[in-house]
């Protein structure tokens, strides 16, 4: 019996998908796998049977991912499940930010005992004008599942769409359409466009990419929109930009003290991917590529770990994962420990990520306690797991 704990409330969608040998359950020490949402998890002690963490969402700064590489526990997230309610947000607030429809809306409920109210809106509507998003140019900042989704509906909308993302992947650059524009150069981007929008992972190189000189280079009256990570705009910079109207607003998902003291913002309670859809499939998701992780060995969409498939195990063999540092001389190490027990490696892959490698062996004969006792005493190798 394997068994899962849920560190947030996770959809009956994805924990329905979980095979009849593993159970839920509430003590955490022992789980093999966690599912997790946003609970933060940088002070917990991992127990010596958890194998893997699946976060059903994107973004992973709740989790210490260094620590749980250096342990041996992989970490997934599920990136594209949440795509289209993060995109349907951007949209809606595409049109906020050319509409002043917050203005509105506060004018409305302001002079709702008016009971002339019909009259005194054709006077006051005026005052709450805007512009239309189409034939202006948008400029997409990140071009993986969302900033390409997001890309090709502005296009359908009419815009004229600038794209920036130095490193696209093959498959998301299948997934843009033709008609968007490439840029190589961010600042290209920043002088060019009425409308901008951010869609990049928080990380080292990334936060506070929106700084002042970013501020300083946008065309003026330039409206940004941020829905994925408040660290990649610098507070400060965007307050003055919005004060002397260089910007003309900032719409974003995240609300932060500094945020909220802004002119010309529009915040909003973390909407993004706040929908039953989305929780749905990113549920489904992680619970999936933990299951795979955890019968077959399969990595797919690590965050720690480098990704690595070698199917389902083959009757007839077992399969050993090795979860080890990216260093000199390993894989005649792992594969000289099976040779002195007389076992026969019937297959093998191993991959590397940054300081992290993954070895996954077929076996023609199941591995002895005594080649994993001699796998695990490696200096280097973090985890040895017989998988089947």
């Amino acid at each position: 019996m394997r068994y899962i704990h849920c560190l947030n409330n996770i959809s009956k969608y994805g924990t329905d998908l979980l095979p009849e040998s593993y159970q839920l359950t509430d003590d955490a020490s022992q789980a093999t796998g966690i599912l997790v949402r946003s609970a933060a998890m940088h002070d917990m002690q991992f127990p010596e049977n958890l194998w893997a963490i699946a976060r059903a969402g994107a973004g992973v700064n709740n989790i210490p991912l260094d620590r749980c590489a250096e342990e041996g526990i992989v970490v997934f997230n599920t990136p594209g499940a949440n795509a289209n309610a993060v995109k349907e947000l951007v949209v809606c607030a595409l049109l906020l930010g050319s509409r002043d429809i917050v203005g509105g809306i506060a004018w409305c409920r302001e002079n709702a005992d008016d009971a002339n109210i019909a009259k005194t809106a054709e006077k006051a509507k005026k005052a709450f004008a805007g512009r239309e998003v189409l034939g202006k140019k948008l400029g997409v900042i990140g071009l993986g599942a969302i900033g390409a989704q997001v890309a090709n509906t502005a296009i359908d909308l009419g815009m004229d769409v600038y794209g920036y993302d130095p490193y696209v992947s093959v498959g998301a650059a299948w997934s843009i359409s033709s008609a968007v524009h490439y840029v190589k150069n961010l600042d290209d981007l920043l002088a060019t466009c009425d409308y901008l929008t951010i869609h990049v992972p928080a990380m080292e190189s990334t936060i506070g990419m929106i700084d002042a000189h970013a501020c300083d280079v946008m065309k003026d009256g330039a409206v940004f929109l941020n829905f994925s990570r408040d660290t990649l705009v610098d507070s400060a910079a965007m307050a003055s930009a919005l004060e002397s109207g260089k910007v003309h607003a900032y719409i974003t998902d995240f609300a932060t003290p500094e945020v909220m003291r802004m002119p010309h913002a529009i915040v909003l309670p973390h909407l993004g991917a706040s929908t039953a859809e989305a929780e749905d499939n990113c549920a489904m998701m992680a619970v999936r590529q933990m299951v795979d992780y955890l019968e077959n060995g399969t990595i797919k969409n690590s965050v720690n770990y480098p990704a690595c498939d070698m199917g389902p195990v083959r009757e007839g063999t077992s399969r050993i994962a090795v979860l080890h540092a990216n260093v000199p001389n390993m894989i005649s190490q792992i594969t000289n420990a099976f040779g002195e027990e007389g076992i026969n490696i019937s297959d093998l892959t191993n991959k590397a990520r940054g300081e992290h490698a993954y070895t996954l062996l077929d076996l023609d004969q199941p591995a002895t306690d005594a080649v994993l006792e001699k796998l695990a005493g490696i200096e280097g190798v973090r985890r040895v797991r017989k998988v089947k």
